[in-house]
């Protein structure tokens, strides 16, 4: 069980890097007025969860799971951080753009994990 921690842990780190370096990119390469790297982040993870999730399991690899799945694509993923940033746009008075912000993060997010499983079900059929 230690070593499940660990690799959650290891996992972790390895996720919020990426994180920090989308967000970083994002900032300087699209509007920073904007949060688009956090809406990025949770739909490319979102996907990849989804990808991962049928590949673990059809493949027998699941012992992976808490490494990949828990440690970096949580890691990875923000949503704690969407929720900061649609309170953000309410509270400087952005309305539109918090509600357009959770439409587009909420449903391309579960979106692209559906296409995820999708197109690993179909490779691995």
């Amino acid at each position: 069980m230690f070593m499940t921690f660990l690799s959650v842990a290891l996992g972790g780190a390895i996720g919020a890097s990426l994180r920090f370096g989308a967000g970083l990119w994002a900032a300087r390469m699209i509007s920073p007025s904007f949060p688009v790297a956090v809406m990025s982040v949770n739909v490319i993870g979102s996907f990849l969860m989804g990808a991962f999730a049928v590949w673990s399991i059809e493949r027998g690899y699941s012992a992976l799971n808490p490494f990949v799945m828990t440690g970096i694509l949580g890691g990875f993923t923000t949503f704690s951080a969407f929720s900061l940033e649609v309170l953000t746009l309410i509270e400087r008075g952005q309305i539109l753009s918090a509600l357009l912000y959770v439409a587009l993060s909420v449903g391309l997010s579960i979106g692209a994990l559906a296409l995820g499983l999708w197109l690993m079900r179909g490779a691995l059929a």
